[in-house]
């Protein structure tokens, strides 16, 4: 199996409601996000996938959320927009690209600074 990587980012606010700290008040993240997509089988020139199809997919899913106030966006459909909120959406919309081609997303990772992340995964 071929795991395929592509990285992007988006800019955004954000507070987490119910959550006893600082990240309850409004603030923002430049957040990095990396899909992995898993490929069995290669082409007849030995590529898994074009990764311009990965970023093309994954681009208009960003976005929806870049320079936004994540809170107030109806397609998180009033839930808590934390990074776990945020990359599982992710990872369903990436599943739904993704259908047309011999591929399928298996994890989303998102880092809401360089020393913290969380991954969605089907695993």
């Amino acid at each position: 199996m071929f795991l395929l990587n592509v990285t992007d980012c988006f800019s955004a606010a954000h507070r987490l409601c119910g959550y006893q700290g600082a990240c309850s008040n409004l603030h923002g993240h430049n957040w990095k996000v990396r899909v992995g997509i898993a490929c069995e089988e290669l082409d007849e020139i030995g590529m898994a996938l074009d990764y311009g199809i990965i970023k093309n997919i994954l681009k208009p899913i960003l976005e929806d959320f870049d320079h936004e106030y994540l809170n107030d966006l109806p397609l998180l459909e009033g839930q808590n927009p934390t990074s776990e909120t945020l990359a599982k959406m992710i990872f369903l919309r990436m599943e739904e690209g993704l259908k047309p081609y011999s591929a399928n997303i298996k994890e989303v990772e998102i880092y809401e600074s360089e020393r913290s992340s969380v991954i969605y995964s089907n695993a």
